[in-house]
């Protein structure tokens, strides 16, 4: 099952630097009954797409929580095995919950396909979305706008021989 984890790129780092995303249980995105459901669709690039978006906002709200972070949102795809990946049934059909799913364990960083990445200049809306994003989740339209402007830039994939170089480990 192919699963998108939300980071950020010093959550990467560190990732790359141990061996894994995390010891786990990990939120990540999927597609999922629910997210089936929501969207509408039998096209399974086209689910893949909302469970890699549904993490990307994901990843938006770590970084609106570490002020620090550089303004870039990251997502890793990674395959688990079937059954390692549960949604929450009692919150499947939650608007916020939409493709959650927990991934029980470590995962290893050798397990993952790609990562995905805002480009540099992304940054100064993904800074601004950061900011409007407690506003947009309160029904702030004018925020909930600031938003979309982020997610108007198309994350760009990276293969994961690419990661040190993102994190600035490369040579």
């Amino acid at each position: 099952m192919r699963v998108y984890v939300p980071l950020t790129l010093s959550g990467l780092a560190e990732a790359y630097k141990t061996g894994e995303l995390g010891a786990g249980p990990l939120v990540a995105y999927a597609v999922t009954p629910g997210l089936r459901e929501w969207y509408l669709s039998d096209d399974i690039e086209e689910l893949e797409y909302a469970a890699l978006s549904r993490a990307a906002l994901a990843s938006l709200r770590l970084l609106a929580a570490d002020s620090g972070a550089t303004r870039r949102r990251v997502v890793v795809a990674v395959d688990v095995p079937d059954g390692a990946a549960a949604a929450d049934p009692d919150r499947s059909l939650d608007p916020a919950a939409l493709g959650e799913v927990r991934v029980a364990g470590a995962v290893a960083v050798a397990k993952v396909a790609s990562v995905h990445v805002d480009s540099g200049d992304a940054e100064g809306d993904v800074a601004a979305a950061a900011e409007a994003l407690s506003a947009a989740a309160d029904g702030d339209d004018d925020a909930q706008f600031v938003v979309d402007g982020a997610e108007d830039h198309e994350l760009l994939w990276y293969a994961t021989q690419e990661i040190p170089n993102l994190v600035g480990l490369g040579g």
